[in-house]
């Protein structure tokens, strides 16, 4: 007899497209494949004019230059700061400078406000290459239908198709002035467990991290 959870992952494969996730690559059903590389941005309104022109140009020179398709992805996830609010008020308690505390206190009492009538998101950017079996053509598709190992065939054609594609992208964006960055498998698994279970996310490193909550001048 099955387990509820058992049940409960039977029924969501059933709208879900993702068959499987290995190493760096999603597979999905109907023999295709994707890849997704997260690009870390730039605060584009702190450039200058001069500078920006040239990121737009360059941006426009990557779309350009590409001979595949690809998906541009923008995540907003709404974030959970209470760990974060706090961490500043143990800060605040146990920092021996008095006025210090008392401007710890207005920081913390600050962001409160500010989160009521504005939502705190984490903006993600990716961009989705994908691989279908029909790239290599009939007659490849016919052969590999044939193998007895025909998952692992397609895999290892996937796989370097996708990261052949990766690298075209990587070269370009750099060119951009962004990073890139693709993603491995566990941070694929928790990007589609959060995109299916719509959860806040909590900043968790950044209360586990902070050391000071005011930054001092060094001199």
């Amino acid at each position: 007899m099955k387990t509820a959870a058992q049940k409960i992952k039977a029924s969501t494969q059933k709208f879900t497209e993702i068959e499987d996730i290995r190493e760096d690559i999603v597979i999905l059903s109907g023999q295709s494949a994707v890849t997704i590389i997260e690009i870390i941005p730039t605060n584009f309104s702190l450039l200058s004019q001069q500078e920006q022109d040239a990121k737009l140009f360059s941006y426009s020179s990557f779309l350009n230059s590409l001979s595949f398709p690809i998906q541009i992805i923008i995540r907003n996830k709404k974030l959970d700061i209470s760990l974060y609010l706090k961490s500043l008020e143990e800060q605040a308690k146990n920092s021996q400078n008095e006025m210090l505390s008392q401007h710890i206190l207005l920081y913390k009492n600050f962001v409160s406000e500010l989160i009521k009538v504005n939502s705190v998101l984490d903006k993600k950017f990716y961009i989705c290459i994908s691989y279908s079996y029909m790239e290599k053509g009939v007659g490849a598709t016919t052969s590999v239908a044939k193998r007895s190992n025909k998952k692992e065939v397609f895999f290892e054609e996937a796989k370097a198709a996708l990261h052949s594609k990766a690298q075209a992208v990587y070269s370009q964006i750099g060119r951009v002035g962004l990073k890139p960055r693709t993603l491995e498998q566990e941070e694929l698994v928790r990007l589609f467990y959060e995109i299916y279970n719509d959860q806040t996310v909590e900043i968790t490193q950044v209360a586990e991290n902070i050391q000071t909550p005011v930054i001092k001048k060094q001199t």
